[in-house]
Formats: C-alpha cells, structure tokens, sequence
C-alpha cells in the first residue's frame, strides 16, 4: 500500500507529508516481535495533532520504555478522504502503513468535544465498526482519553474503555493486562482492565432515568467494574518520563517548537476552569531537570525557539530564573523563548522583556472579564489597577501589539459587564497612544462562556443563541475606535455546552450528525450547525434541556462516578461563593482551600526548590 500512496495518491492532495510519515526522530518497531500493538489516532489534523504535547509524551513512553508498539495517525483532510474512499485505501498509521484494524488498540486523544464526529469518521475509515456494540473478536478496542474524557458518556456508545487522568501513570498497565490477557475473549479483556484503578469500561454500566430526564441512578453491570472511577495522578514530574528526541516534521504545523512542560494543575481556582480543576494539584518540574530537557530537544530537534507550558506557567516558582538561564544559554544562537498568556501584572512585564530579548512577540493578557465585580465571581484574582500598569509598564518597554482575553456571557453577568470591557479597552488604547511613538495595535478575543463538568459553574446555565448574538452586535456597535474584535462562533460554543454536560443520549444525536456530513466541526469552514439541528430533531432531543437548566444541587451528573479528587461538596461552596462574590485565595500562598486532592491522593504541593 505505502508504494501506491506515495505512487498514485499523495501527488494529488494538498500537503502530503501529512500522510508520508517518515519525520526525524520517528520510531519504527517491529511487528512480530512487539507486545500490544497500538494506535495513538488524533481526531483533527496532521499539524494540530503533531502540535499536542500528551501525544509526545506517550508516543516515546510506549516505544521507548517498554515492548509495546505505538504509531500514529491523523485525521485526513477531506480532499485525502475523498480519494482514500473512492480508491478503497483504509486509514493507516504513519509508522508501518498498517490499517488501523490491524492494530490491537486505537486510542483517540480527546482534546475538544467537538472533535467527535472525527472520530467516528477516523474508525469507518480505519474498517472498524463505529459502535462498540458492533465490534468482534476481531476488532480492535477503541479507547479514549484527554481532558475531554473526565465526562465520557456522550461517547460512551463508541468507545470501549476510557483511561481517565494522566497517561504515563496508566497507559502501559493498560498495554501490559492485555497482552496478559490476549487469549481471552473481548469481554473478558475489557473485565481485566477495569480492574485497573482509571480504567473505565461503559459496557460495564446501566444508567437509569427519571421522568424529569435526570439520571436516577448509574449502577455496574458486574462485580467486577466499580462503582467509581478514580483518576490517575503522576506524583514527581521530576520521575516521569518526557521526550528527549521529539517528533520533527517535515512541514509547518501549529507549534513548530521545542515544549518544556515546567508545571501541571493551577492552583489559581478560576471557577470557569475545567483544567484548573481536573488537573490538581500544582506538581512542578526543577530547573535542573528543565534545562537538561531544553539541551536534549534542541540538540536532537534544531528547533529555534523553546516554549514554555502549563495552565499557568507564570505561577511556577523559578520561572525568572529559568527563563533568564535559558535566554543566556540559547539566545546567542538565535533560539528564543516562548510563553503562553501573562499574569495581568507588572511581574509578568518583567518576564516578557527578558524573553524580548531574543524574539518580539504580541504580549497576551487576560483579564477575562470588565469589571471588577464580575473578575470577583469568576474568581480572577486581578484588578484594573494590575492591568493598567502591566499595560503600562509594557508600552513603555517598547512593546506595541497586546492582545487581550475576555469571555462572555459568565454568571450573572450584566449590561454594566459588557461595557466595562469596552471601557477597559479604551483606556488600553489610550495608554498605548500616549506612550507609544509608533502607534499600537489592540486586539480583544471574545469567548463564550461554556459551562464544563467538575467546576464550580457545572450547575449553572448557558447563554442560547440570541443572547450570545446580542452581546457580540452590541460590542461590535460600541467597539473602541482601532481596537479589533475577534468573537468565537456562537453555535459552536452552544454545541461545546451541550456536549460538556451531556448524558449517553447524546451519542444517537452524534452518530446521526456524522451519518449526514458532520465533521471537522471545530474548523468554520465545514462546521454546518443546520445539520447539527437536524440530529437533534431527528433523535427527539432538545439541546437546552443540556445548557439552559439550573441545575440543582442535589441533581445527579453523568460524571459524578468520576472521583477526580476534588469534592462535589467544595465545587458547590465555590459555587456558592460566586454568588455572594467572595474570592478563594491562592492555595500555595493563603493556605490549603479544602477542595480535597491533596488528603485523597496522598500529596502535598509541589514546589520545587529553585535557590
């Protein structure tokens, strides 16, 4: 097959190294000697997917530390499925060019909640039946994980297991019980792993409903599945594994760049943030252990800029050192150093121009919302004043692009709101006017605001449409002169919200969208909400009964079975607190909050000594 793909198909499409393979640093095992054979399938794109730094992570865990196999394949852009169709070529892994139904296991990487529909797109092109149900002895199984699958049940109908928290302390257990476990039988292969604590296996699960259409109860079909299923946690960054030699490929993708993951989690208790939450508590890598990883990938990649990653990478506690030892290091030899979005405050100022040093870039803030009254509820622990000097101080720096994060439609969110963020706005431009000589240029990106499991805000209700639509035409109208607006879609936000804080039912609506054309649903150009509404009519489910409810607090979550370590009880405080608006300090500074993961899991944060 690889001969007639390189031959026949991959002249005829755009962008072909998606589909060649090949790419420095990959490794090739071989198949008949290899443990459990697995795929690690991206359900977007070859240059998003080669982007994601967990797929990375596992792609050298699996091949490097142990007998299994793992390859990896991308979803094809439409152009390359239409000839894979029409000239009977199966979807195939980069690495040996083996169908994916060839492959013990197909693991998707679920980042978005979108992305699903890909999926479904990826197993029929790969020949593997898309329902779990459907699938035989034969077929491989289907497993999902990523922060997405902290609520697995809208999928549950397609996938066979789901690995939930952090891979490396999962995945080869995983691998490892079904090689044991090769001569059983499916059934019985699937039974072995739930055993494993992380695994959860929906087959293994009857969900029952009450006449309200909440669920009533959740219960296990078998001894041997568990009535809850507890997250995995990598304790010591500094003893986990982490790529020396990563991937380089052969053409641009999204972030073409050497990745130093410095910390995991936030302590920071944004009470929107899905990832703030799930990822507790705060585990932090040494410098030392930073600075060997930067020299490894360099030296094995030729990357010419390093970033920086986490939820909040200006919180980790050597972050001035580092950065400094790194632009000391690498900037004579052209190489720079990235950050994600600033802290709103004069210290991150400081940072950016140390960074500046090497390579301008458009400084990112993130205020969130426009006043101070609504930054309270949310719990962003910024002022006006924080965000005007660290304006300042940036302006006068020489800096002259600044982008600014805000969401819409947050709880109890007023007319006074929206126009505290155009009011914010003008008096950023005002400052960059005064001091700068140049001029500048001010962007603001708008989100909406998506209620997500396991946060404070998971009672709460969405914006529908017209309100979402509102908002964006009155700032549009209002804007301040030479700022420019970005909004996100509206009808994609709502969507996100319905499958965020769905329940198995969802899975009919979702088999259907992909049945009449749904894919690429996170990309403007294909993303076609008429046949999303279809779905919903045709499978009899109304989408607000997902985004618009309050929700009450005795109601039971499609997800509650997942112990993610932070109590319900300290989700609902949160909660509770929002309303009165009344902050939650920072954890490593003002004392433990009692949200439960470091009791529950046996850990302490981690802060590493940096002096």
């Amino acid at each position: 097959m690889k001969e007639r793909l390189f031959r026949e198909i991959l002249p005829r499409v755009s962008k072909p190294a998606r589909y060649a393979g090949g790419e420095l640093n990959i490794i090739v095992k071989d198949w008949e000697t290899c443990g459990t054979k697995m795929v690690l399938a991206f359900p977007d794109v070859y240059e998003i997917g080669m982007s994601h730094i967990g797929s990375r992570i596992l792609y050298g865990l699996v091949n490097e530390q142990s007998r299994h196999v793992m390859e990896r394949c991308y979803a094809p852009w439409p152009d390359m499925e239409l000839l894979m169709r029409r000239e009977d070529i199966p979807l195939y892994a980069l690495e040996s060019f083996q169908p994916l139904h060839r492959f013990e296991v197909v693991g998707f990487s679920l980042q978005y909640e979108l992305a699903i529909t890909n999926v479904l797109n990826m197993l029929d092109l790969g020949r593997i039946p898309v329902m779990a149900a459907e699938r035989g002895e034969n077929d491989p199984l289907v497993i999902g994980g990523g922060p997405v699958t902290f609520n697995p049940e809208p999928f549950a109908e397609f996938f066979d297991a789901f690995l939930i928290g952090e891979g490396e302390e999962l995945l080869l257990e995983f691998l490892d019980s079904l090689e044991r476990n090769r001569n059983l039988d499916r059934r019985s292969r699937l039974l072995k792993a739930a055993a494993l604590d992380g695994v959860y296996v929906p087959a293994l699960y009857r969900v029952e409903y009450a006449d309200s259409q909440t669920i009533r109860a959740m219960q296990p079909l078998d001894p041997a599945a568990p009535l809850r299923v507890r997250k995995r946690l990598v304790k010591d960054l500094d003893q986990v594994y982490y790529p020396e030699k990563p991937l380089v490929p052969y053409m641009e993708i999204v972030h073409d760049r050497a990745v130093l993951e410095v910390m995991r989690g936030c302590q920071r208790g944004c009470r929107f943030c899905h990832a703030g939450i799930v990822y507790r508590p705060v585990r932090e890598r040494s410098i030392a252990k930073l600075e060997r990883q930067a020299c490894q990938q360099i030296e094995n990649s030729g990357y010419d800029e390093i970033s920086l990653a986490s939820l909040s990478t200006l919180d980790y506690s050597g972050i001035m050192r580092l950065v400094k030892d790194l632009v000391n290091t690498y900037g004579q030899r052209g190489i720079g150093v990235s950050l994600p979005s600033l802290r709103v405050d004069a210290f991150s100022i400081e940072l950016a121009n140390e960074v500046q040093k090497v390579r301008k870039t458009t400084l990112t803030l993130a205020p969130e919302a426009g006043t101070q009254r609504l930054r309270d509820v949310i719990n962003k622990n910024v002022s006006e004043t924080d965000l005007m000097q660290a304006v300042e101080a940036a302006f006068s720096s020489g800096w002259n692009a600044v982008k600014l994060y805000f969401m819409l439609g947050l709880p109890t969110e007023k007319q006074e709101d929206l126009d505290g963020i155009l009011d914010l706005l003008d008096k950023v431009r005002s400052v960059g006017k005064r001091l700068s000589r140049r001029g500048v240029e001010i962007r603001a990106s708008l989100a909406y605001f998506v209620p997500k499991a396991h946060t404070p805000f998971q009672w709460r209700p969405q914006n529908n449409l017209a309100e979402m639509d509102a908002k964006r035409s009155y700032l549009q109208k209002n804007k301040p002169k030479n700022v420019k607006f970005s909004f996100q879609d509206t009808a994609t936000s709502m969507l996100e919200g319905v499958i965020a804080r769905g329940d198995r039912r969802l899975g009919r609506v979702i088999y259907r969208a992909w049945q009449i054309g749904c894919k690429f649903d996170g990309w403007s150009e294909y993303f076609d909400f008429q046949k999303w509404q279809a779905a919903f009519t045709d499978c009899e489910i109304d989408p607000a009964f997902y985004t618009q409810r309050i929700r009450g607090y005795d109601e039971i979550f499609p997800w509650d079975f997942i112990d993610i370590g932070v109590s319900k009880d300290y989700l609902r405080k949160e909660d509770q607190r929002a309303d009165l608006g009344q902050t939650t300090g920072d954890c490593r500074l003002d004392g433990c909050d009692d949200c439960g993961i470091c009791p529950g899991f046996g850990v302490t944060l981690d802060i590493k000594e940096v002096g």
